[in-house]
């Protein structure tokens, strides 16, 4: 053996690289099929859940059937509709000690509304005065509205007497200065066979005899007014009550939530807020044209709630909420989708849907024809959208 073999065989082995990447293809399946088992055990989790919660939907009644209604695009917002800010220049009265005024009507120096409390109180020199009641018990939530009244539409008669509206209870004449309260019409009468379930507005001739006035639904009443705009139930009626032979007659019904009525200057005719279609109707009561109707504006950029006479000769509508163009309606987004709405009103509560209702106050000031003549906006939705008859706006 030579020097050198036996270096050779003195020398250690150098450690061998394996280069075989056998053994990572075999982590990266052990990997996959760890995935796949995730995945399969996630959709299992999701199918167990969404079946049971398929089926309780298709098993839950909604409370409403709505039918499909059509709407035009709502008028672009520019010109005499160009959003501002001049709602919030608005002076603030009583703020934080009314809950809920309705309709506004003044006596002299001293002013008259209705409170979600179920009181008619008078407004004078800073101070608030219940003058009548029309329910009883405790008037805190709406479950007990029914109980308790909802004083809405108020007006002031040729006698220093105010007519006003309840919900729930009817026709009313009260005397501000006695606190006497007449019933003139109860809610448990029915008119042509239908109850009346959501009194409204009123309007009065001048010489008090007849009173215009709205009943908004036979079916729902006015806790449910959201059930009653997102089924656009047309069973809504304009009504007369003569208060001197008593007698009530139906002027117009098949409407769509019938709410502010206001009588023309002329009283020749009466104009009806159809809500839920966004649009006012015109009903002549008087002249060659009596017991005739027609419309009076339609394709509104909101929806109508009350109306009082301006100073020009016009009229105030104060819109209930808005339908934003450019911008995106969710009310006539779902009109022509009854099967959302029934799916809505399965899974949420009226009190839910509610807050997604978007806050922007707006008034709208019409010419005797019917034609836009200027707006108000709050674009916060700070500042209610209920107007006082005689008082006007500056602007």
């Amino acid at each position: 053996m030579s020097e050198a073999d036996g270096l050779r065989q003195r020398r250690p082995l150098r450690p061998q690289v394996v280069t075989d990447d056998g053994p990572a293809p075999e982590a990266k399946d052990g990997s996959s099929f760890s995935g796949r088992v995730f995945q399969v055990t996630f959709l299992m989790l999701a199918i167990s859940l969404t079946v049971p919660l398929l089926g309780a939907m298709m098993l839950l009644e909604s409370p409403i059937d709505p039918q499909p209604l059509s709407f035009k695009e709502p008028p672009i917002l520019l010109g005499v509709l160009q959003p501002n800010t001049k709602l919030q220049q608005a002076d603030r009265l009583f703020e934080n000690q009314l809950i809920g005024p309705e309709s506004i009507v003044n006596i002299g120096d001293a002013m008259f509304t209705g409170t979600a409390d179920g009181r008619v109180v008078k407004l004078e020199r800073g101070e608030i005065e219940t003058i009548a009641r029309f329910g009883s018990g405790p008037c805190k939530t709406r479950d007990d509205e029914p109980a308790c009244g909802r004083p809405l539409g108020i007006r002031a008669g040729p006698n220093g007497t105010l007519f006003v509206a309840d919900a729930y209870k009817g026709l009313f004449e009260v005397n501000p200065q006695k606190r006497e309260v007449k019933l003139l019409l109860s809610s448990e009468t029915p008119i042509e066979g239908k109850k009346m379930s959501f009194v409204n507005d009123l309007t009065i001739t001048r010489d008090g005899r007849k009173i215009y006035f709205t009943d908004s639904s036979s079916k729902w009443q006015r806790r449910d007014y959201l059930l009653l705009i997102m089924e656009g139930t047309d069973d809504g009626r304009l009504l007369e009550y003569d208060t001197v032979t008593k007698e009530v007659k139906v002027l117009l019904d098949q409407l769509r939530f019938p709410n502010g009525v206001q009588l023309s200057p002329e009283e020749d005719f009466v104009l009806v807020a159809e809500t839920t279609m966004a649009r006012i109707r015109r009903v002549y009561v008087s002249g060659l044209m009596k017991g005739g109707a027609d419309m009076f504006v339609e394709n509104m950029p909101g929806f109508p709630d009350n109306i009082r006479p301006s100073s020009s000769s016009g009229y105030w509508v104060a819109m209930a909420t808005i339908r934003p163009n450019p911008g995106f309606s969710m009310l006539d987004f779902l009109s022509e989708r009854p099967y959302i709405k029934r799916m809505i009103l399965k899974l949420f509560s009226q009190e839910t849907l509610m807050k997604f209702v978007p806050r922007y106050s707006l008034v709208l000031e019409l010419s005797d024809s019917g034609a836009f003549r200027r707006s108000l906006h709050d674009p916060n939705g700070l500042v209610a959208t209920y107007i006082s008859e005689p008082a006007d706006f500056p602007w």
